[in-house]
């Protein structure tokens, strides 16, 4: 039949036209879609073109075979179908990275009711199985449960999921693209697709932490409740919502906290918020002022009318304090006041502290009986007792509170007091005596706070600034102390001389003790030899005793008969001369004594060997000779002018 239809040089269309309808063939089975291919690393979602029953009523996916999104997906593979009735819309599968997080959205179930944010999914939580999902109630929007690593086959015509690197959906539209996106955002700046991990203590900044929980999704807080109460862990941590809200957990900051760990919370049903823990000190207790819980029955007693102390767990004060150590505390439930329980220092002087509490404190302004106004630094040493610090607490806040506005104020006015009874100087001489004075009284005040005293340090005053009048009177002071330190300084000088001069002395006699020995040798001889000559002297004496004593009687003898010679010498002198004068009366008589006198003064010159002439003559005030030749020519003159008045008057 061929050949007759075909002859002669037409056979060579044969292959062109067998080809021809090869390709109409395969084109009429791709616009038929009978047959489908599906790779076996993607999924196809079904949709019914025309179809009997109608199209879908309600919803978005043909749950009875009506047209539209059919719920069941083909895997891969060849899939046969009735001619121009499906199409099949090839996806990828869903792929959540080792460590990850997936967010589930549907597209289509019941809506939510007012006051809930994430569809429940106690009840339906395959995804995969969407025919289950929408038949037993499923809702639509944002799911609680969230897919953890690995690959999932689930219909992208129902849901959308989000992982960090892609969404997987069926195209959208704008409206719809625009929700997710918004979607996106909330998850990447909540860090939502990255589990929640908490590490211990390192020498990292983002280490030593604890995780308080919000939870936006279930019932709301109470009225008074500004935290929600643990329900347990039966929620795994959070981790599994349903459980959490089956337990009677409440939407709102939770008073329970997450530690070291990772946890695959979903982030639009709880946020975390990363804070430290609470460290309290050695040297400290901590008293817990709690925000939350149950009302409790006051523990502090009847004697104790400042306030409410409650056991551990209930709102308000706690009586017991938490002790040293390290605490997941959860600071948005209470707060905790450190207490110190070692003695610190309170000092009253502007830019010292001797604690965390006393950096408002300055000198106390004094006003003495004499009228001046120093300024009074001090330090006060107070010790707090654990037992007794959730009573500091309650009564005054805190321990700084207790310093300014009780502390500060009682030591201040007890020092004023105190002042007005003093001068300027004997309040700087009476230092010692005012802080023992001090020590004492203060004692009972400060255990009238809950608080032991233990000692207080009283500071030099000091005047106030432009103030020169205290300056001068403390000029004075150290005048007068220098003028005593001077004299004490000079009396020692002076002993340190003594012994100094005497340690020389020592020293010297020390070095000439060899010559001092032997020179006391040489006294000892000398002494020795001079008593010697003093027995020689005393006989040489009675020797020479005996020897006068005859020429004594000698001597009286031949004295005796010398003195009688000479009287008769004397005697017959005597009477010759007398005689002569006898016979020379008047100017024979002044001859004779002229001649007589100058013969003594010739023998005497003669004996004396004195020249009658001086070889040195000193002149006189007068003129005249003062000598002895001179005094005898002045006699011979006068004599002389004698005898011519004489011869001239018997002229006459």
């Amino acid at each position: 039949m061929f050949r007759d239809l075909f002859s002669g040089s037409d056979w060579w269309l044969l292959p062109s036209i067998g080809l021809a309808a090869v390709v109409l063939l395969v084109v009429l089975i791709d616009v038929s879609r009978v047959v489908r291919y599906i790779p076996n690393a993607r999924l196809g979602v079904v949709e019914k073109l025309w179809s009997s029953s109608g199209s879908v009523k309600a919803g978005l996916l043909a749950l009875g075979g009506e047209a539209g999104f059919q719920p069941d997906v083909r895997r891969g593979g060849f899939h046969f179908f009735t001619p121009f009735q499906y199409r099949m819309h090839i996806c990828p599968m869903v792929s959540v990275t080792q460590g990850k997080i997936g967010y589930v959205f549907a597209r289509d179930g019941r809506d939510l009711p007012a006051g809930q944010t994430l569809a429940e999914n106690a009840h339906v939580s395959d995804f995969r199985d969407v025919r289950a999902f929408l038949a037993g109630g499923g809702q639509k929007g944002p799911q609680r449960k969230v897919l953890r690593e690995g690959t999932h086959i689930i219909n992208p015509a129902l849901f959308v999921v989000m992982t960090e690197e892609a969404t997987y959906s069926m195209p959208l539209e704008s409206q719809e693209q625009a929700y997710y996106d918004k979607m996106r955002e909330v998850l990447d700046q909540r860090r939502a697709f990255t589990p929640v991990v908490i590490r211990g203590a390192s020498d990292s900044t983002d280490s030593d932490l604890l995780a308080v929980v919000t939870v936006h999704d279930g019932p709301p807080l109470a009225r008074d409740d500004l935290l929600a109460a643990d329900v347990g862990d039966r929620h795994n941590s959070f981790q599994e919502p349903e459980a959490f809200l089956a337990a009677g957990g409440r939407r709102g900051r939770q008073e329970r906290v997450l530690v070291e760990g990772t946890y695959y919370i979903n982030r639009l049903f709880a946020t975390v918020e990363l804070i430290r823990k609470t460290v309290i000190p050695v040297g400290f207790v901590g008293v817990v002022v709690s925000y939350t819980g149950r009302w409790g029955k006051d523990l502090s007693g009847t004697e104790y009318s400042h306030g409410e102390l409650v056991e551990t767990g209930c709102r308000g004060v706690w009586r017991d304090p938490m002790m040293p150590g390290k605490y997941a505390f959860n600071t948005y439930a209470g707060k905790i006041e450190l207490v110190p329980t070692t003695n610190f220092v309170l000092m009253w002087q502007s830019g010292s502290s001797g604690s965390n509490f006393d950096s408002n404190l300055r000198e106390i302004t004094l006003i003495t009986k004499d009228a001046f106004e120093p300024l009074l630094p001090l330090s006060v040493v107070v010790h707090i007792d654990y037992k007794k610090a959730p009573m500091v607490v309650q009564r005054f806040g805190n321990v700084k509170q207790l310093v300014e506005q009780t502390l500060d104020p009682m030591v201040s006015s007890y020092f004023k007091n105190v002042s007005q009874t003093r001068t300027f100087i004997q309040l700087i001489q009476s230092r010692s005596e005012l802080q023992a004075g001090a020590s004492v009284d203060m004692r009972e005040r400060f255990r009238a706070y809950s608080l032991e005293f233990q000692e207080v340090l009283i500071g030099t005053p000091k005047p106030q600034a432009g103030d020169t009048q205290i300056e001068n009177i403390m000029s004075q002071l150290r005048d007068r102390q220098i003028a005593r330190e001077q004299v004490e300084t000079f009396a020692q000088k002076q002993i340190a001389a003594d012994k100094l001069r005497e340690l020389n002395e020592a020293e010297k006699r020390a070095q000439k003790q060899a010559e001092l020995t032997a020179s006391l040798v040489d006294i000892s001889i000398k002494d020795n030899q001079g008593a010697a000559l003093v027995k020689a002297a005393e006989r040489r004496r009675e020797e020479v005793s005996l020897l006068a004593q005859g020429d004594k009687f000698r001597q009286e003898n031949e004295g005796a008969g010398r003195a009688s010679a000479i009287r008769a010498i004397g005697d017959a002198e005597a009477s010759a001369m007398k005689a002569k004068s006898d016979a020379l009366e008047g100017e024979g008589a002044d001859k004779q004594l002229m001649q007589t006198v100058m013969l003594r003064m010739a023998e005497a010159f003669e004996t004396a060997k004195v020249p009658l002439v001086p070889q040195i003559q000193l002149g006189g005030g007068n003129g005249s000779e003062s000598n002895a030749f001179g005094t005898l020519l002045a006699l011979m003159s006068s004599m002389r002018a004698r005898d011519l008045v004489a011869g001239g008057h018997g002229t006459s």
